[in-house]
């Protein structure tokens, strides 16, 4: 089978099968499960930084086929890029959209403490709940299905320069290692997809399909970034530096307090140990 084909079924079943796992769970569960979203997240943010630092990072500086180590401000530069894009791209979202749900506070919508903030499902409930025209109605879908990309866009970049690192011929182990993590982390995601659109009163099917297409920018990500890799190690170490720092962002920069702020307690940095743990052990063994 051609490479290309390979990388996109099983990012696929990583970004489409994760999310629409994660949405199925959602749909068969009650709502309330607040701790168990937050202790996936915070052991899968674990999980994705230990390979960001131990497996992504290392592989931007030393590529593949490389005559000579990349330069570390290159690198740096790459990662900073990353995250800044990432993060001024949320910026923009969040600034055009947090006057669109109650709010208990300044600039503190009711819903901050719930993971569907971070995906603006949030706010399409909203607006089917006030009965809006069809047109607000489609633009606020427009907004959640850019905050989804925001995320899976970047995570299915990751997963493309990994199997850049092997080459055209074959599907490298840290290819396989990181469309895993990407597909668990995505089910927690998928939850947060699926309950609010279900409690928004759209049917449970749909709901759970709905999800699991929210998944495809992440083989869109994968394709980008595999294909980029491959043009030399330049590139390969620019893409993967630059996914790293976004991965970053949507880690430290929401993830994580997404996570605390659904569970306040110290419990989500035991799910972050757990994490890097396993991520190393992975990567290591």
């Amino acid at each position: 089978m051609h490479m290309g084909l390979s990388i996109l079924w099983i990012t696929a079943l990583a970004g489409i099968g994760g999310t629409g796992l994660g949405g199925l769970v959602g749909a068969l569960f009650p709502r309330d499960s607040t701790r168990t979203v937050s202790l996936l997240l915070s052991f899968a943010a674990g999980v994705m930084l230990s390979v960001v630092c131990f497996d992504l990072v290392p592989g931007a500086i030393s590529p593949q086929n490389a005559a000579a180590d990349m330069p570390i401000a290159t690198v740096a530069a790459g990662v900073a890029a990353g995250f800044l894009i990432i993060f001024a791209l949320n910026y923009v979202i969040d600034r055009n959209t947090n006057h669109e749900v109650r709010h208990i506070g300044k600039d503190h919508p009711r819903t901050a403490d719930d993971l569907d903030e971070l995906t603006h499902i949030d706010h399409l409930v909203e607006h089917e709940k006030q009965n809006d025209s069809r047109t607000e109605l489609f633009w606020a879908g427009v907004v959640m299905a850019a905050a989804i990309a925001l995320h899976n866009l970047p995570e299915g970049m990751v997963i493309g320069a990994s199997f850049a690192e092997g080459g055209p011929a074959s599907l490298s182990r840290g290819g396989f290692l990181i469309a895993t993590v990407i597909g668990l982390h995505n089910i927690p995601e998928g939850m947060a997809v699926s309950v609010p659109l279900i409690s928004g009163g759209m049917p449970r099917v749909r709901a759970v399909l709905t999800t699991a297409l929210s998944g495809a920018p992440t083989v869109v990500g994968a394709l980008i970034g595999y294909y980029l890799g491959l043009v030399g190690p330049l590139a390969l170490s620019l893409s993967l530096s630059f996914a790293s720092g976004a991965m970053l962002y949507v880690v430290v920069g929401e993830l994580l307090p997404e996570a605390y702020l659904m569970l306040r307690s110290k419990a989500p940095a035991f799910g972050v140990l757990a994490g890097v743990l396993a991520g190393l052990l992975i990567i290591y063994m």
